[in-house]
């Protein structure tokens, strides 16, 4: 397999390295959130929240910051693609 970054310039190679970095470790901390409540998605933790499997608080902090996460997850697939499709 050809190297990936073999014609790419290294500002080129620096983005796409930085916004790597960034999911994978958004990905982890959000894996964290979920992980701490035995739940697999935001859903099943606000479920669990509204059967009062787990207080409230800090739970639903959790669930924000989760969904937090998620969504600038998306955010930066998104200009990571467009910035892939732009080269």
């Amino acid at each position: 397999m050809d190297d990936f970054y073999e014609n790419l310039s290294p500002e080129d190679v620096q983005v796409l390295d930085t916004l790597s970095i960034l999911l994978i470790k958004l990905r982890e901390s959000r894996a964290a959130l979920l992980d701490h409540y035995e739940v697999e998605n935001e859903e099943s933790l606000l479920e669990k929240i509204r059967a009062g499997e787990v207080d409230e608080h800090p739970a639903y902090e959790a669930y924000l910051g989760a969904k937090s996460i998620g969504t600038m997850r998306e955010a930066i697939r998104r200009e990571l693609k467009n910035y892939m499709l732009e080269m």
